[in-house]
């Protein structure tokens, strides 16, 4: 039998699981090589894994986020491009575990 605190100390730790951040980048790319330093200096601390996704030659992403790298998303859903705040991203990390 499980009691009320481990029923609710498990559901805290599901809604806190480690999110996905995917940064959409290009080799070379100066805004997206320190976009890439910012999550890895807040990725422990917020609990977080970083993938990296080149659209160099794909045809489909280059059109999508040609324009706009670094493209940073949480769990899937869009965050932002070009540059990361950094307090603007701890907020929609947390808004996001929120809503899980």
């Amino acid at each position: 039998m499980v009691d009320n605190a481990d029923s609710q100390l498990s559901k805290e730790t599901d809604r806190v699981t480690t999110c996905i951040i995917t940064v959409f980048t290009r080799h070379g790319c100066h805004l997206c090589h320190v976009a890439v330093e910012q999550l890895e200096a807040m990725k422990v601390e917020l609990d977080f894994t970083i993938e990296k996704i080149y659209i160099d030659g794909d045809e489909k992403l280059e059109k999508l986020y040609g324009e706009q790298i670094p493209v940073i998303q949480i769990d899937g859903e869009h965050h932002d491009f070009w540059r990361i705040d950094p307090e603007r991203f701890r907020s929609s990390l947390e808004k996001h575990r929120q809503r899980r």
